[in-house]
Parts: structure tokens; C-alpha cells; sequence
């Protein structure tokens, strides 16, 4: 077939000039698919997009774009293959593949709007009769009768346990049960920080440092978690000779290490830690030189203390107006009062709470925990009763701590030697600590 003349030839013919080629020799036709044959170049003009073109200016390009630039680029001189046809056929089906090409390329701008939406299932949303993972406990596949108790708590009682060969349990005691029951109640978790205790009176040897050491002791025996006592006392504290061991080092020491401390291998040492687990922070033994210890210091111990324990206890000197007492009071999440069983003693409790009422503290002193200690042995020469009804129209809690011999030699104090009225009665004031943190925390 011989294809028509161009425009402008020698013949002279006014055919339209589809460029056909002859020959397809010394042409690069890489990417175009053309092995061999005559090609014909046809001239498309895509439309240009107006206002009223559906288009979104926050289209995003995919992977499949790259079909459209290719478009937009090869516009002007798009290239078809043609074989045996005629050539007005070949221009015809280029015209027709260019427009195909034009209209695609056209569409492949427009958003999608078909896409597939993911969404995630609930565990609620599964279809009826089909169980979630957490549906299997241990209640519910455990079966009881091979299940293991515990052996049972109480003399009787373990004695019926292993008279039958460990076959009937009768649960543990009434004792057993209540002394559980007060290990979970002191051991309840505390949220949002460390918690900070002062352990407050205004007159000495009422036993605020025996309290602070009993309250320590029972919290760190029950609880998980880090709990330190602080000796904050400018004159001269004491609390550290109530564990009976020592590091060797002072409050003066942490403050000195302050910027140094990268953990709690740090912390530790410098504190001294008793059996129950209770870490004490002692003062400086020369009076000298703790009088130099004032609120920023305080407040630098304060701020170590709070990265690595759940509750710290501070005991307080009996001046009220030292800077150290306002930078206590600061930080104080709740506060323990010590009144002793006599006239005076019990006054001076008093006249602390009145003071703390009238210098803004009158929130601490609603959630407050009056202790009742009794310091010496025999009779109280008051009514512990009309104390406890004085106290109680004032503060949350009155609780009473019995006279113990072992805690009057003035010698180191071990938890597990106490009476085991003492050691309830420190365990009570723990349990009533923590129960007030914990409302407090809720509200």
C-alpha cells in the first residue's frame, strides 16, 4: 500500500499529512512496543481543566498517577502501532487510542471515591454466641474441688488440716482473717505521687519520734512499694537510733548529692534501712550544724525523696515557726498529730490543731490523725476517753497506742518484738493513713 503524499510534496496533493513512515529503520522505538511495522504520529490536544471540572485542590497522587503524567508529557506526540491496516484506518485508530488516552488521563485526576473503609471491631461487636479471650478465668475453668487452698491460719484448724491428710480445710481463723483483711487495707495502691506525712507535735517526749518510727514500720512491712521516714528535727533528731542502724550519713549528705543522684543505688547510700524495709533518712547529730538546715534544704531532700518513694513520713522538730515546718507543711498530703495522756500534753495537741486552722492549713487539720501515746506505764492519771471525744470533733481519727516496755527502753526498736497490742495498733494507724490518702486522691 503506498500512503498518501504529504502536504507541501511534489505531487502536490492536499491529503492531510498523518506522518506516516515507511520504514521504521535507525528510529528508537524503545518503550513504544514496535518491532517492526510503520508508525503514525497523530497530534492530540487535551482539554484544559475549567472551574467548573470537578477536581478537589486536596487531591493526592498515588501510584497509579504516574500513568497520568506519562500522559501529560507524551501529549503532543503520541505513537501507535500500526500493521496491516490502511493508513487513514491507522490514523483513525491513533485518534482514537490518543482520545482514549486523554480521557483516562483526565479521570485519573479526579478523586476517588470508592474507596474501602477499615474499620475495627470491638470486642462487643463480634457476632452473637462468639466469646472474647478474657471470658476465660480462672473461676470459671479452675475446677474447685481440685483446686488448692491455702492452709489454714489457726492452731485448731491446721491441726484438723493435717490430721486429714490435708484433705478438709476449714478456712482460716477469725484472727487470721482480720489480720489479712488489715494487711490489704495498708497495702492498697496510692495514685498520683509521692505521698507526704508529717508527724507533728509541739511539746517533746510525747513519743512523736516513737510514732513516726511505728507508722513507718507498719507501712513498710505491709506495703510493695518504697516508704522513708525523714528526721527533719533541727535540734538534734533522734530517729535513727530507733532502727539501730545507720549509714553514717545525714540529710546534709543527700543535699550536698542532690545533683549527683542518677538512682536509687544512690539513695541508698546514704539512708539506712531497717528489717521491715523502712528507710530512714537521719539528721545531723551536731545541733550546730543541723540548725543550719533550713526550708530549701528541706524542700531539696523533698524533691529526691518523691522520684523513689510512695509515701514519705518527716519528723518535725517542736518549733512550729521554723522554716523547715513551713516547707513540711507545703507539701503535706495529710498529717499526724501526737498528743500524750496528760493535761498539758493534750492541750498543746490541741492548741497545734487551732494554730494550723488559723494560718491556712484548716483542710489538713479535718483529714488529720490525733494519736493517742501512751508513754508511760500503769493508770493515765486522765480519762483517755474524754480525750478521744475532744479530738474527735476535730480531726478524721483518733487512735490510741498503747504503753510497750520495749518501745520505753529508748533502744532500738523492732517491729516484730512488739506487743501485739502495739503492733495492731500501729497497724490501725497505717491502714487509717493510707484510707485517707486514697479518699483524698479520689476527690
Amino acid at each position: 500500500m503506498t500512503p498518501p503524499a504529504t502536504s507541501g510534496s511534489e505531487n502536490g496533493s492536499d491529503d492531510v499529512d498523518l506522518g506516516v513512515l515507511e520504514t521504521t529503520g535507525g528510529i528508537d522505538t524503545t518503550r513504544i512496543g514496535i518491532v517492526d511495522g510503520a508508525t503514525a504520529q497523530v497530534d492530540v490536544t487535551l482539554p484544559t481543566a475549567t472551574d467548573e471540572d470537578d477536581l478537589d485542590d486536596d487531591v493526592v497522587l498515588d501510584d497509579d498517577a504516574t500513568f497520568a503524567a506519562d500522559a501529560v508529557v507524551d501529549a503532543d506526540l503520541v505513537t501507535v502501532t500500526e500493521t496491516a491496516a490502511p493508513a487513514s484506518a491507522t490514523a483513525a485508530a491513533a485518534a482514537s487510542a490518543g482520545s482514549a488516552l486523554d480521557v483516562e488521563a483526565h479521570e485519573r485526576l479526579r478523586p476517588r471515591t470508592s474507596e474501602i473503609t477499615l474499620q475495627s471491631r470491638r470486642l462487643g461487636d463480634f457476632e452473637a454466641g462468639r466469646e472474647s479471650s478474657d471470658l476465660l478465668t480462672a473461676d470459671r475453668l479452675l475446677d474447685p474441688a481440685h483446686a488448692v487452698r491455702p492452709e489454714p491460719e489457726g492452731a485448731w484448724r491446721h491441726l484438723v488440716y493435717t490430721l486429714s491428710g490435708r484433705r478438709l480445710n476449714l478456712g482460716d481463723s477469725k484472727r487470721a482473717r482480720a489480720r489479712k483483711e488489715l494487711d490489704r487495707r495498708i497495702a492498697a495502691p496510692l495514685h498520683g505521687g509521692a505521698k507526704f506525712v508529717p508527724v507533728l507535735s509541739r511539746k517533746g517526749g510525747v513519743g512523736k519520734t516513737t510514732v513516726t518510727t511505728l507508722l513507718g514500720m507498719a507501712l513498710a512491712d505491709a506495703r510493695e512499694d518504697r516508704v522513708i521516714a525523714v528526721d527533719a528535727n533541727p535540734d538534734r533528731g533522734t530517729l535513727a537510733d530507733r532502727i539501730g542502724r545507720t549509714s553514717g550519713k545525714t540529710v546534709r549528705d543527700l543535699v550536698r548529692a542532690q545533683a549527683d543522684v542518677r538512682g536509687f543505688n544512690d539513695i541508698s547510700d546514704i539512708v539506712a534501712r531497717d528489717h521491715t524495709r523502712l528507710d530512714i533518712l537521719a539528721s545531723d547529730t551536731d545541733p550546730h550544724v543541723s540548725e543550719a538546715f533550713s526550708d530549701d534544704d528541706y524542700r531539696s531532700v523533698a524533691e529526691v525523696a518523691a522520684h523513689f518513694y510512695s509515701v514519705v513520713l518527716t519528723d518535725t522538730g517542736t518549733g512550729i515557726v521554723h522554716s523547715v515546718m513551713g516547707a513540711t507543711l507545703e507539701r503535706a498530703d495529710d498529717i499526724v498529730v501526737v498528743a500524750g495522756l496528760s493535761v498539758d500534753e493534750a492541750r498543746l495537741a490541741s492548741e497545734t490543731l487551732t494554730w494550723l486552722e488559723i494560718n491556712g492549713f484548716a483542710d489538713l487539720v479535718r483529714r488529720a490523725v490525733v494519736v493517742l501515746n501512751t508513754a508511760r506505764p500503769g493508770a493515765a492519771l486522765v480519762r483517755a476517753e474524754e480525750l478521744e471525744a475532744h479530738f474527735a470533733s476535730r480531726v478524721r481519727t483518733v487512735v490510741r497506742v498503747p504503753y510497750d516496755p520495749h518501745i520505753a527502753s529508748g533502744s532500738a526498736i523492732t517491729f516484730r518484738d512488739l506487743q501485739p497490742e502495739t503492733r495492731e495498733a500501729a497497724r490501725q494507724l497505717a491502714a487509717t493513713l493510707v484510707e485517707g490518702l486514697r479518699q483524698q486522691a479520689a476527690a
